[in-house]
């Protein structure tokens, strides 16, 4: 599995973000992890990217354990957090180069990543000007760039459109679909059209349980719609 969570459980003094959740992605699988605000969601996501140690259970990626076997771990996801942690003072082709070099690339074969991935997000017009000249549209593309420039085999993407408009949400769609081809991916949206467009599959997960998980074409033949389903979930 590219992704295994078993009895994950993460608890804050009295509370449980998240209380005994398992789940497994395939690789390939794109997979959209759905919930109200504070059900969990970024909790869980930050557990898998290394950010947080779980209470108890267990979280792999790529068959690493992310607490026990952190940098290997680390090393196969590609991430992109909620609110995009971005140096303002450089420019886009700068930024992705420095970004590289973290990774442990270099040379020749960084330079010529750097622009492939500037040309799969569509940064080409803005990859001589400084992140913080960007709209937040662009700065999301130079964010996904930088999550899969050392070509992970797992995507981990918090809220990956939140605050863009229609056109940028469509853009930014088509970035995700391209990069994800032959990875999986794990993002988490409040907007129901991304999981209609991108996914496989859904998780819901709400007060820190997951109360479904099933594939897209499984929840359209009960008849209702995602919202439906989702609201009825999380109420």
């Amino acid at each position: 599995m590219s992704i295994e969570v078993t009895n994950l459980t993460k608890v804050y003094g009295s509370q449980r973000a998240i209380d005994g959740i398992s789940f497994s992605l395939k690789k390939g699988e794109i997979v959209g992890f759905l919930g109200p605000n504070g059900a969990g969601k970024s909790t869980t996501m930050k557990i898998l990217t290394g950010y947080l140690k779980p209470t108890e259970g267990v979280a792999k990626v790529s068959d690493y354990d992310v607490t026990q076997q952190s940098m290997p771990a680390r090393k196969a996801i590609g991430y992109l957090p909620e609110h995009n942690p971005l140096y303002l003072d450089m420019y886009v082709t700068e930024f992705l180069l420095f970004s590289g070099k973290l990774y442990g690339m270099k040379g020749a074969a960084l330079t010529a990543r750097v622009e492939e991935v500037i040309t799969m997000c569509g940064l080409e017009v803005e990859k001589r000007k400084k992140i913080g000249q960007l709209s937040k549209g662009y700065r999301q593309r130079v964010g996904l760039a930088q999550s899969f420039l050392h070509d992970p085999s797992v995507l981990i993407l918090d809220e990956p459109t939140t605050g863009l408009d229609p056109n940028q949400i469509q853009e930014i769609r088509e970035v995700i679909r391209t990069a994800g081809k032959d990875k999986t991916v794990l993002f988490s949206t409040h907007i129901m059209q991304e999981v209609e467009a991108l996914c496989d599959r859904v998780i819901i997960i709400n007060k820190g349980k997951v109360v479904s998980d099933s594939s897209l074409d499984a929840l359209r033949q009960t008849g209702n719609s995602l919202e439906e389903i989702f609201r009825n979930l999380t109420n």
